[in-house]
């Protein structure tokens, strides 16, 4: 599985809306307590320490909470992730191999279990204010695990809608996000989160 791949296996339940309050991690709990499910168009960035040119990628997010969701990179190369709250399948496509993993060991304390699993945060992540920039309120997250594979996660808001995730992981790598078109509770097919591996490809893992 590539090192983007690998990002998006992180990411996986990721994104789940936050009302405002106070400041941001109070906004980061009201948003995961008043959000079933999410729909959104996502950008995403990946940047690299060596400074390599960044890896560009853009598609849609659903979720339906706790533990189902679908990343569907659409460009510039399509790619899946899919979660029906119990397994998780990754598909690339030019690769013609999924991955399938047990959501337990694919989130753990990964950024992913901030946005789509349970309420109580604090029991993998300590949470802190990280100030305004860019015209965002932001909340930090430092995962409690040694072996989360990320050393912090960011996520910005304006107003009651979720905006951004940034990401630094262990190699020193950034993921920025950007969200967009934001749906929160729509009504998502049941068929969303259900996946069947195309003929013929390589099947990895559990």
């Amino acid at each position: 599985m590539n090192a983007l791949l690998k990002v998006f296996a992180s990411l996986l339940l990721v994104a789940l809306p936050m009302l405002a309050e106070a400041g941001a991690v109070d906004r980061l709990h009201q948003f995961l307590a008043s959000t079933k499910t999410l729909k959104a168009d996502f950008a995403q960035l990946v940047v690299t320490r060596g400074g390599r040119k960044p890896q560009e990628s853009s598609g849609v997010v659903s979720i339906s909470r706790p533990g189902k969701l679908r990343w569907d990179i659409r460009k510039p190369y399509p790619q899946l992730i899919v979660s029906d709250g119990e397994k998780v399948w990754i598909h690339d496509s030019e690769l013609q191999q999924v991955t399938v993993r047990q959501v337990g060991s694919a989130i753990g304390g990964s950024p992913a279990a901030l946005l789509s699993g349970s309420n109580d945060l604090e029991r993998n992540f300590t949470l802190s204010e990280a100030g305004e920039r860019e015209g965002l309120l932001w909340v930090e997250a430092l995962p409690k695990s040694g072996d989360s594979g990320f050393e912090r996660v960011r996520i910005g808001f304006a107003g009651n809608d979720l905006k951004a995730m940034e990401l630094l992981d262990s190699f020193g790598q950034t993921t920025l996000i950007r969200f967009s078109a934001l749906e929160r509770n729509p009504q998502l097919p049941a068929g969303s989160f259900r996946f069947v591996p195309p003929a013929g490809v390589d099947i990895v893992g559990e």
